[in-house]
């Protein structure tokens, strides 16, 4: 089982900073990609950024200004940081993980979701 805590959340004024963390614990073989991913009220859960086992990281092109993924591999975590925050952000952040199980088999696993609010 694999299970993952989201920290950070909260409200933010417009043009703040925020951190998110997100820390993957469980039993598995591997880790082989991290990420957050976005829901706003009444649309679709979005990419915001992800990071590979590799240290290569993807952004949606609209934020990648903005963002920046980090991760500790030896700690499991993975960290989002987000700056000039605009209450477009408005929304539940969502931890994702990718590992590979001790039966060498894929499997995606998520978060329960941080609510980020940035008020208009």
């Amino acid at each position: 089982q694999v299970q993952l805590a989201e920290s950070g959340g909260g409200l933010v004024q417009p043009g703040g900073s925020l951190i998110l963390s997100c820390a993957v614990s469980g039993s598995f073989y591997r880790i082989n990609a991290m990420g957050w991913y976005r829901q706003a009220p009444g649309k679709q859960r979005e990419l915001v950024a992800t990071i590979t086992r590799g240290g290569s990281t993807n952004y949606a092109d609209s934020e990648k200004d903005r963002i920046a993924i980090s991760r500790d591999k030896a700690k499991n975590t993975v960290n989002l940081q987000m700056n000039s925050l605009k209450p477009e952000d408005t929304a539940v952040y969502y931890c994702n993980t990718v590992v590979t199980g001790w039966n060498f088999r894929s499997g995606d696993y998520w978060g329960q979701g941080t609510q980020v609010t940035v008020p208009s």
